[in-house]
């Protein structure tokens, strides 16, 4: 079951709706914050847990999704993601509290988890060469194209329809991504590795990064110096020792270490959490534009336009970077580039018209930087593991992204919500904005330090070697 099929448009098509029920309709929570506020009546300090919620359990379960995939099969998994991801929905659409919306949004995480690991997993299986980065490519318009328009799209619908409209939708794309997919055939690990589960390590990550989260989402509402918060910083450090102290001595690990015995993998893992983090300070962007500016989601959603259509187009032009001169260079302009973006949303000592023109020029060259990062970072990431592993490791390089993109909403959402109490709402946005440097620049360091330039370009000359070598032998 594990050897290559030809991969066919129409389930590129369906890989990447999967890929958007997560992308963009689960992580339209960024926009919808004030809506669902007024709706529910749910506090702030609420609202952020159950937006950064389904990034932090997308992250926690998604390397065990990856390798019950290799073992189980990467198509079963998909299915069992999209199946969640309407009951997540469901649950989201009926919540009267923040009881069922943090539930729903729970369940939307693990969905997100089995699906991203599995449907690259599966590219892998179907696509050789050019041809896999190409789809790699289109992976990437759902999964950064589709956290670039979930502002646009969410806040389309929430200010037309209503918030609870964007879950409902998402129903209708799950269904049809599995409409698409009846036909892809199903992938596993050609070598089935017999270990059991470590569910010691699962359980004590899982412990340590809630605890963190919450103490980054609520620090502020349980008191600093809160017999409650000061617990739980030391259970969050005393269980991440833990963690490590038992880890190392296991042959069988929950996060497989031995990966990142692999540089490249390492610097593309590593710096893709660090880059989701200069993403989710579009949170405060969004939020600081409604509350403070007085926009509509839509309105908002509409400043982003420029973001997407940048995204959209330098993906495309990041593989062709990726294949004319390696990973390295044009992931480091790309973080560079969505650094100076983000940062230029800060600005909001400017008046209104300048700052909506400000604010669109920003995102838009954030939209280049992110594009442009995409397809390399996600190649150097697979091509460099064996196909026993790529489900485990596509699972680590995900987990990556949405521990990254929790942490950035968790971290800049608290130091925008601990200004706002005690001072204006402006200098609020601004710090929590530019929160995005203390993520973008040890993400710069890990390229240059574990990505060299040639890295990507070595594969894929390899793959045009074998390819000409075939033809010679069949001429």
């Amino acid at each position: 079951m594990g050897g290559s099929t030809q991969g066919t448009n129409k389930f590129i098509v369906g890989i990447v709706l999967a890929v958007l029920t997560f992308w963009l309709f689960a992580q339209s929570m960024i926009n919808i914050i004030p809506a669902i506020q007024n709706d529910l009546g749910v506090s702030l300090g609420t609202l952020n847990i159950a937006t950064s919620l389904t990034s932090l359990f997308s992250g926690l379960f998604i390397v065990a999704a990856g390798g019950i995939s290799d073992r189980a099969g990467r198509k079963k998994l998909t299915y069992v993601g999209l199946v969640l991801s309407i009951v997540g929905c469901l649950f989201i659409i009926i919540s009267q509290s923040a009881t069922l919306l943090i539930v729903g949004r729970v369940i939307q995480g693990i969905s997100a988890a089995c699906i991203m690991p599995a449907t690259i997993a599966l590219i892998k299986a179907a696509f050789d060469g050019a041809e896999r980065q190409r789809a790699l490519s289109y992976w990437s318009v759902g999964s950064w194209g589709g956290g670039g328009l979930t502002a646009l799209v969410g806040g389309a619908i929430a200010t037309y329809m209503g918030w609870k409209m964007i879950f409902v939708f998402s129903i209708g794309i799950a269904l049809l991504s599995m409409f698409l997919l009846k036909n892809i055939q199903e992938n596993k690990a050609e070598e089935q590795r017999k270990e059991k589960f470590d569910f010691t390590g699962f359980i004590l990550f899982i412990v340590a990064m809630l605890m963190i989260n919450i103490i980054v989402t609520r620090g502020q509402d349980f008191g600093w110096s809160s017999p409650l918060t000061l617990s739980l910083i030391a259970g969050a450090i005393a269980t991440i020792v833990i963690f490590f102290a038992v880890e190392r001595k296991k042959k069988n690990q929950f996060i497989d270490f031995s990966l990142f015995k692999v540089k490249p993998y390492t610097g593309a893992v590593v710096s893709n959490f660090l880059q989701n983090g200069i993403v989710a300070t579009t949170v405060v962007a969004n939020t600081y534009l409604q509350l403070a500016r007085g926009y509509s989601p839509f309105q908002t959603g509409l400043l982003t336009i420029g973001n997407v259509v940048a995204l959209l187009i330098m993906i495309r032009v990041g593989e062709k970077m990726l294949q004319k001169m390696g990973a390295r260079k044009p992931m480091l302009m790309a973080t560079t580039i969505a650094t100076v973006g983000m940062s230029m949303t800060a600005m909001t000592f400017l008046p209104d018209l300048i700052y909506t023109i400000v604010v669109f020029a920003g995102f838009l060259i954030a939209g280049v930087g992110l594009g442009m990062y995409a397809t390399p970072s996600i190649d150097i990431a697979v091509v460099n593991i064996s196909d026993d592993k790529v489900g485990v490791a596509s699972g680590i390089y995900k987990m990556a992204s949405s521990l990254g993109y929790s942490f950035g909403i968790a971290i800049s959402t608290a130091v925008y919500g601990v200004i706002v109490a005690v001072g204006s709402i402006h200098v609020a946005a601004s710090i929590g904005i530019l929160i995005n440097l203390v993520f973008a620049i040890p993400a710069l360091i890990f390229i240059a330090k574990t990505i060299q330039p040639e890295e990507g370009m070595e594969k894929l000359v390899q793959a045009i070697q074998v390819d000409k070598n075939l033809i010679v032998q069949q001429d």
